[in-house]
Order: C-alpha cells, then sequence, then structure tokens
C-alpha cells in the first residue's frame, strides 16, 4: 500500500492480513516474513486506520494519513503501543522486562506483569475519570510506575504527556491545562505540592496520584499508586476493552513538549505509528539487538524525546530490558549503576560523555610515567585501528589487540560499559574532539539526530559507517532534502518526511503548518548537508545563527567546540555576536558540584584547580579569579583563543573579546535545559550587562 492509496472501510486492519478471533482476542497474521519468522501480532482489537486525507491534524481526537511506501521499512505495517505490548508479552511473557533497585537489591518485573499492571492502572485511570483523548501528565524520575503510567494513559484511550521533574509550579500548570489533563501521576511529595498549588486553577484536574513515599490522602483528589492498583483490581475488562478496540494507530497517543526557548513550550503530538514505527526503524538500523540478553540503563529524562523512543518504545520492541538509575545518576551515581548492570546499549547526552571524558582524564594525570607511555601507545593503536575501519579497511593489529587486552578492556571495566556494543550520543552535538577521545579508546560513540516532532530519530550511524563530524546516517524509510540549496544534498535548511514526523501542536493549527509544509515535509530549523554515504552533518541552527553587523551567518556551535578543545578546562562556552561588529564568548570554569542538590560550587573542580596552579596562580575558587581578574588564567584563556581563532574559516569568525562569568551553569540556576543543553536566551538574559561591555566604545 502507497501513501496515496485509497482507504474506504471504516475499520481497516493493516497490512495484507487473515483475521480470526482466538478466545475472544482478535489475532492478525501478518503475511510477510521478517529474519525468517511468520510474526503475529496478538490484540486486543485489529490494529486499525480510520480513513483521512490529511496528514495534519492539530485537534484532541483528530486522525492523520500514514505515508505509507511500497517497500523496506516505509512499508512495515503499522501497529498500535497496546498491540507492540501484547506481540512481546505474547513471546517473551516470563522473561524481565523492567527492573528496579530498591533496598540493595534488584526488583524484576516481567512482561507479562507488566502488562497485567498497565491494564489495571489503566482501569484505576478510568475509574479516577480519565476522559477519551485528555491527558494523563507524570512527573517524576525515570521508574517502573513512569513506564506504566505512559501505558495505560495510552491503554486507556487518553494521552501520555511527560512534565521535566525542573519544571516549575506555573510550567507544570501550561502542560496540564493545555493537555486538558485529567491525571496527574507524580515521583512524591516535592512533586506533588508544586500541583497542589495550581490544582484549583485546573479545570480537568480530578486525580493526583503519588507513586513514591508517604502519601497524604485525606487532601481531596489525592491517591496513592497502590491506592489505583486496588481499584483498577476490582474493575471489570468491559469498558477497558472497548476501548482498545476503539483505538487506531493514525490517532494521537503520546504529547511531548518543546522546551520553550522561545514562548511557551509546544505540545507534539505523536501517534501510535510515529513513535512504533521509528522505533521499529532504529531497531533496523542497529540490526544486532538480541531479545532477553540485550539491557540498557534509562536515566535521561522521559520527557524528552530521545528518551521515550529508546528507553521505552525500541527496548519494548526487541524485548530489551530496562535497568532504572538512581535519581541521583546525573549527580554522580551513573556509573555505579552502570557497572552494576553492565548494559549492552548506551545512550548518553554529550555532557554525560564528557564527564566520562573529565573523570578519564583526571585518572590519567595521576597515574605514574609507565602507565601514561602505555596509555598513550594504546590510544594511538585504537585510533589507527578505528580510522581504518571506518575508511573501508581492515584495521586489525597485534599491537591493537594487546592494547584492547592492557588499557581498553580496563577502562570499560571501570565505566561498567564491558558488555556494550552500541555507544550513541544525541539531544545536542558532541564535539567531534570527545568522540576521537573515546574512538581512541575503543569505545566508538555514534551519533543520532532528531527531533520531537519527528518522533526522535531520523538519523542514527552505526560502526563502522560514520564519521567524526557527522551527525548519523539518514534513517532507511525516511526522505531529507535541503531548502535554499540547488544540490540535492545541501547545504540548506534540512527538510524531513516519513511515518515519523508528527501529526501537529496540539490546538496550534498556526504553528503546526509553519513547521510542516503542503507537501508534508517538517521544517527542522536545523542548517546541513549530506555526503556520498548519506551521513548527514549539521553546521548551524538557523535560530542560533549569528549574523554580524556585517552580514556574515556563523554558526556558533562549532567555534564554541573549538574554544573548549583549546581550553580543556573551560565548562561551557556561549559565542557572542548577533548584530554585532565582532565576536565575542562568555565562558565557565568547570566547578566542583554540590552532590545533592546538582548546584555548581564556587570552588573548582579538582583538575581545573591543578591547571590553576600550574599557571603559578593561588585561586581555588572562580570568584577569586573573576574579582582579582586573576592575570595568569586570563592570560591562558587569551591563549588558547587565540589558538581558537587560527581554526577561523575568515576574520568576522575571530573572537575578539571574552569574558569569565562568576558561575557555571546548572539546571537549578536556569542556564541548562532537562538534557543539559544550554538555553541561550536565559544565558543572554542573565549575563546581558557583560555582554553589552563587550561593545561599549
Amino acid at each position: 500500500m502507497d501513501a496515496d492509496s485509497e482507504q474506504k472501510n471504516d475499520t481497516i486492519p493493516v497490512a495484507p492480513t487473515e483475521i480470526c478471533v482466538e478466545n475472544g482476542e482478535d489475532i492478525v497474521k501478518v503475511s510477510n516474513m521478517q529474519n525468517g519468522i511468520d510474526h503475529q501480532k496478538y490484540l486486543n482489537g485489529p490494529d486499525q486506520i480510520i480513513p483521512c486525507d490529511n496528514y495534519i491534524s492539530c485537534t484532541p481526537g483528530g486522525y492523520v494519513k500514514i505515508r505509507m511506501g511500497s517497500r523496506g521499512p516505509a512499508a512495515e505495517p503499522p501497529v498500535s503501543v497496546p498491540g507492540l505490548l501484547n506481540r512481546i508479552v505474547a513471546r517473551y511473557p516470563n522473561d524481565t522486562a523492567l527492573a528496579t533497585k530498591r533496598d540493595g537489591k534488584w526488583h524484576k518485573t516481567t512482561y507479562k506483569q507488566y502488562q497485567e499492571r498497565v491494564r489495571t492502572i489503566a482501569k484505576g485511570f478510568l475509574k479516577l475519570g480519565l476522559e477519551r483523548f485528555h491527558s494523563v501528565c507524570i512527573l517524576g524520575f525515570n521508574s517502573e510506575q513512569w513506564y506504566i503510567a505512559d501505558l495505560a494513559a495510552i491503554h486507556a484511550g487518553g494521552y501520555a504527556a511527560g512534565i521535566y521533574t525542573t519544571n516549575s509550579a506555573e510550567a507544570c500548570f501550561h502542560c496540564l491545562e493545555t493537555s486538558r489533563a485529567n491525571i496527574c501521576a507524580v515521583q512524591d511529595k516535592k512533586q506533588l505540592d508544586k500541583i497542589l498549588s495550581i490544582q484549583s486553577r485546573l479545570k480537568h484536574l480530578k486525580a493526583i496520584v503519588q507513586w513514591e513515599g508517604p502519601v497524604d490522602t485525606s487532601i481531596p483528589g489525592v491517591y496513592s499508586w497502590e491506592q489505583v492498583m486496588e481499584m483498577g483490581s476490582k474493575e471489570p475488562d468491559t469498558q477497558l476493552n472497548n476501548i482498545l478496540k476503539s483505538i487506531s494507530v493514525n490517532e494521537c497517543c503520546t504529547l511531548v513538549y518543546t522546551s520553550g526557548t522561545v514562548g511557551q513550550p509546544k505540545a507534539v503530538m505523536l501517534s501510535h505509528d510515529n513513535l512504533t514505527w521509528d522505533a521499529y526503524t532504529i531497531s533496523e538500523r542497529v540490526g544486532d539487538l538480541r531479545p532477553t540478553y540485550d539491557c540498557l540503563v534509562s536515566f535521561l529524562p522521559l520527557s524528552h524525546v530521545a528518551a521515550q523512543v529508546v528507553d521505552i518504545y525500541t527496548t519494548l520492541t526487541n524485548a530489551v530490558t530496562v535497568y532504572f538509575a538512581q535519581p541521583d545518576a546525573l549527580k554522580g551515581s551513573l556509573v555505579e549503576t552502570l557497572k552494576e548492570v553492565r548494559p549492552t546499549r548506551f545512550l548518553a547526552v554529550p555532557r554525560v560523555w564528557e564527564k566520562m571524558h573529565e573523570k578519564i582524564m583526571a585518572v590519567g594525570a595521576s597515574s605514574g610515567a609507565m602507565k601514561r607511555y602505555i596509555a598513550t601507545w594504546a590510544k594511538d593503536k585504537g585510533t589507527q585501528h578505528h580510522l581504518a575501519r571506518i575508511n573501508g579497511q581492515d584495521g586489525s593489529s597485534c599491537g591493537y589487540k594487546m592494547a584492547k587486552s592492557l588499557v581498553f578492556s580496563k577502562v570499560r571495566d571501570n565505566l561498567g560499559l564491558d558488555r556494550c556494543t552500541t555507544f550513541v550520543t544525541a539531544a545536542a552535538p558532541l564535539s567531534p574532539e570527545i568522540k576521537k577521545f573515546f574512538l581512541s579508546l575503543d569505545i566508538p560513540i555514534m551519533d543520532a539526530f532528531g527531533m520531537s516532532e519527528a518522533a526522535g530519530a531520523h538519523t542514527l550511524s552505526i560502526y563502522p559507517k560514520f564519521k567524526l563530524d557527522s551527525s548519523g546516517e539518514i534513517l532507511e524509510g525516511t526522505e531529507t532534502k535541503f531548502d535554499g540549496s540547488t544540490s540535492i544534498n545541501g547545504p540548506g535548511e534540512i527538510f524531513m518526511r516519513g511515518r515519523h514526523v508528527f501529526m501537529g501542536y496540539l490546538n496550534d493549527e498556526e504553528k503546526t503548518r509553519a513547521t510542516i509544509d503542503d507537501e508534508g515535509w517538517l521544517h527542522s530549523g536545523d542548517v546541513g548537508r549530506l555526503d556520498s554515504n548519506n551521513l548527514l552533518y549539521i553546521t548551524g541552527r538557523i535560530k542560533e545563527l549569528l549574523i554580524t553587523a556585517g552580514g556574515e551567518n556563523i554558526a556558533p556551535v562549532l567555534i564554541e567546540q573549538t574554544v573548549q578543545s583549546e581550553l580543556l578546562h573551560v565548562g561551557y562556552a556561549v559565542l557572542i555576536g548577533d548584530k554585532r561588529k565582532f565576536l565575542s564568548i562568555l565562558l565557565t570554569l568547570k566547578a566542583k558540584v554540590n552532590s545533592n542538590t546538582g548546584d555548581a560550587l564556587d570552588e573548582l573542580d579538582t583538575e581545573t584547580r591543578k591547571w590553576v596552579a600550574n599557571l603559578g596562580s593561588k585561586a581555588t575558587t572562580i570568584s577569586e579569579i573573576v574579582r582579582t581578574k586573576d592575570p595568569l588564567v586570563y592570560k591562558a584563556i587569551e591563549d588558547g583563543i587565540a589558538r581558537a581563532n587560527k581554526h577561523a574559516i575568515s576574520n568576522a569568525q575571530k573572537i575578539q573579546k571574552f569574558a569569565i562569568l562568576p558561575a557555571d551553569f546548572s539546571l537549578n540556576s536556569g542556564e541548562l535545559g532537562p538534557t543539559l543543553k544550554i538555553k541561550r536566551n536565559v544565558v543572554y538574559e542573565k549575563y546581558k550587562d557583560i555582554i553589552e561591555g563587550f561593545y561599549k566604545e
């Protein structure tokens, strides 16, 4: 069936099928063979497509046309979220789906138990008053309850909508109100208090469900997780099953809120097919996923689309076991969890890779001369091996094998990545220098590029088909073109099309049509190009482009990364220059972090303090360096920027002035988003006086 074929029945089972009824359940037997297996989808009701001629819908309860292809991944029969869960439960009922550490022990949940709990909570949600096409908002750290609440909302015919734990009460209000939330599931009292402070203004909210810690159920509308489980267990299956039979793969099931760096966050409407198909194409690209053997650690915010499509849906598609990290994972406990679990796949954001890099560098700096010599030798062998593989050569050598045994295996052991075969970075650009560093240690980090509006991923590289400066290989079954370019390979604004492209922004047709054009192309806002190997290169983001007073367009990220590669003890770099006569840059120095709050402290971190001491300075804090304009530190920074300027392609791209900011960035101070990306507008506003000072005559 191609994208333009007409659908004339009210309920159309997808793909070439035969329908039969067994024990009250429809079983759809898919005729096509994959990997030698005749796949059967065990469904509560037939996965159906509601006929529709539009690729866009912004209204609750709307449907969209699925952009089916005639062959390859684009022709894969659609499957709903409940259908996907049923399929995996039928194949692996007693294998571990989820694992949670409590009281020092890992407590495991099988796929059968997973589904039973999803259905029970779904019935509880219905009893609490969840209406069709209204949302269940979820506010808490990654956990079994997060997953169950998400899938339960979808099973019950509502929308699942994650909220970042760092959101203020007012930011939570925006998500709850715009999604017409009937229920809000919260982790603990801290998050409960946020919702209670705005509860009276939420006209659709009927219940708040807390899943962790003591719950004050005397508060009207507040329930414990156990109460909802008990409530659901007493309800018959009739209402839930009827709703499941009404669900269509081309209706919305999940809302993902954008970061809101410009205006209020928008609710991205993702259909069942958007999520399950993107998870399928990711799985096809990875290629060697091993059901019930593979595992990963879930720690990135599930409110972010990358974590959702990988941690929830790609794992479900392939029966990959999910282990939940501790809530303080990004404050320091992640590596300990990795060492316990020893995941086979690992997805992280750039800041996590950068922290690992800093840790390895610190260990290396404290080693003896002989160990440092061996490490340098091993890294040289690792780099030679992998660069040869990237260029299509064998790359094997006795030196590489020795280095793997002597050095690389120990590095992986210390990171908990000794069993890992896929390393991925996503959500923001990772410096090629950091990627090259890990490559030299036998850890080839692959890039994925996408956005909320593309259900997560549009590209993903798999070793050895990648380049250090690329953003991944285009996923099969998707389309890419470049606006404003005479060449089909760009450069220009990246446009995307395929079954992963979202339905629309909830109740916002104007912004939807500004993002998806009449031909169904999603305008990414990123500028890039393709090479002959179908690898995508991101050269800038339109909203971040700096247009100097002289009219030159400058992408800040590449220049910022160059500065950071020359100055290893700079934490963050933010380039300034839009509508200005020259470029300047704001820099932070790496500081110690409060392990309880995640706040950046004034005290320099250990390696930065050593660097400062080696310069001859006695400073131990950022405030001391900034207050005294420490001449030794400022001269070192100036020299590093001079080295970075040698890489500039024009004089207009050279940095003329810099400032060291009084504190490193953090989530709590507002400069970083939940995936640790810089919020540029926040930085511009917070340090506007410093910025204006650069340009005073």
